[in-house]
């Protein structure tokens, strides 16, 4: 997209009310643009409305109106949860017109450098992780993209409040980018998910890919040497690649040795950060996301020590195998951001205990046979709700499960409830209960945050 600036006295189209949307509308109004809002939901859905309105700018809700994209229109800027098929934005790609997210926007307006982190999994734990382990060393950083702020919303206040924009990124923000360049950019990992909204996994891969599309070899790329397609990408960009990994010593990056968080930087010099022991957080993907920290606050020029001191205290955050509470010897954990199997996978992998498994959402195509061998060495039991119960009671089956109970009836609180209720009594004294849903919620929830809520209300309702 061309500069934000010269938009004004043109029209453009934002599609979604929310955070995003509105933080973009005030920015692009303010620029002198003839803005236009549209949201779907009905008027007394969208409290947003008001104030656009009261600030000059045009919001229509309810609908789609046929005529609300013409040749007159200079940009479109959608939601990033809004598919493309909806028919306004086939229509503006029928009429050659650009379809950006807020990301691309922010891109083009902030001065200071950005971390851009994206991956199937464990983004926003990264992300809090170096805006941690950056504050913790005084480098004034802050969060915004999927995690807290729109990036737009950044540009209203004074870039003297912060030196680093730390950026939590989803293949939907950055599939509306084109010229988004971020000074570190990280990709954690890459795996299957978000076919109903992408339809390939080609359309997913390139989307994850645009984070780097426009970097120059000043910039840094932090990638997974142990996940095959993130390695495989260095061939394909500018940036100077710098690679973090669990399994294997690195001639330039961050890896374990002997136990022991090491980073080894160009030159071939090697610093101890901490014994991965150490880490505040349980798992071998959580080691994964504190590997990928580190490297990035390297880059931006965190010290060891302070990376330590992070690592060793942070401990999480909500519905990322969250701990909720021990009842009767046994500990309930909530992982409702396990939205894909690889999240959910990778929690199973984080006990030794026998788990009693809460699971099932939104089905988006997948056959979720791929958890069959972590299903039969980790789960004791499965409780199943959701559209894609039966998928995983196949699963269940397959992998030789015992017991699996199916919730079908009642409003989603109920549901929750009672799915509790029946994990609660098929644990025994020394088994892990866990909500792990290994599927979006959006089939029954508002969001993954009022489904691992509502469980850990019923955890703490069990008697």
């Amino acid at each position: 997209m061309k500069h934000p600036r010269e938009y004004r006295g043109h029209e453009v189209v934002i599609i979604g009310l929310a955070r995003s949307g509105v933080a973009v509308a005030k920015l692009l109004h303010g620029a002198g643009a003839k803005v236009t809002v549209n949201d779907r939901k009905e008027r007394t859905e969208c409290p947003e409305a008001k104030e656009l309105e009261a600030l000059g700018l045009r919001v229509i809700c309810g609908h789609h109106p046929t005529d609300l994209i013409h040749d007159g229109v200079k940009l479109v800027i959608k939601n990033p949860g809004i598919p493309y098929h909806i028919p306004p934005l086939q229509e503006a790609e029928k009429r050659g017109i650009e379809i950006v997210t807020e990301v691309e926007v922010a891109g083009h307006l902030l001065e200071v450098p950005i971390i851009g982190i994206t991956g199937s999994n464990g983004k926003t734990t990264t992300t809090t992780l170096i805006y941690e382990i950056l504050a913790a060393s005084g480098l004034k950083p802050t969060t915004a993209g999927n995690i807290g702020r729109a990036m737009c919303e950044l540009l209203m206040e004074t870039e003297e409040d912060y030196s680093w924009v730390v950026a939590e990124l989803s293949s939907f923000q950055l599939k509306g980018t084109f010229s988004f360049r971020p000074k570190i950019a990280c990709l954690l990992n890459f795996s299957e998910t978000h076919l109903d909204y992408h339809g390939t996994m080609e359309d997913y891969w390139t989307s994850k890919k645009k984070l780097f599309a426009n970097q120059e070899s000043s910039d840094y790329a932090v990638l997974n040497y142990d996940d095959p397609a993130c390695r495989a990408l260095a061939e394909e960009i500018a940036a100077e690649t710098v690679f973090f990994s669990l399994i294997q010593e690195l001639d330039y990056g961050v890896y374990v040795k002997d136990g022991m968080i090491v980073y080894r930087d160009q030159e071939g010099a090697s610093e101890v950060i901490m014994p991965l022991g150490e880490l505040g957080l349980p798992g071998s993907f959580n080691a994964e996301n504190a590997l990928a920290a580190a490297a990035a606050a390297i880059l931006a020029g965190a010290p060891a020590e302070k990376i330590a001191d992070t690592l060793r205290t942070f401990r999480g955050v909500p519905h990322r195998l969250e701990f909720v509470a021990e009842q009767g010897g046994v500990k309930y954990y909530n992982n409702s951001k396990a939205t894909n199997a690889s999240a959910a996978k990778k929690a199973l992998e984080a006990f030794a205990e026998p788990v009693v498994l809460i699971a099932g959402g939104l089905d988006r195509g997948s056959d979720y046979m791929e958890l069959v061998p972590i299903f039969r060495e980790r789960v004791k039991a499965l409780v199943l709700l959701g559209q894609t119960k039966e998928k995983l009671k196949r699963v269940g089956e397959q992998a030789g499960i015992p017991a699996i109970r199916l919730i079908e009836q009642g409003g989603k609180e109920e549901q929750i409830r009672k799915a509790v209720e029946a994990a609660a009594a098929l644990a025994q004294p020394g088994d892990v209960v866990m909500l792990n849903p290994a599927c979006a919620s959006w089939d029954m929830f508002a969001s993954f945050e009022e489904r691992g809520r509502m469980f850990k209300e019923s955890v703490h309702n069990l008697r």
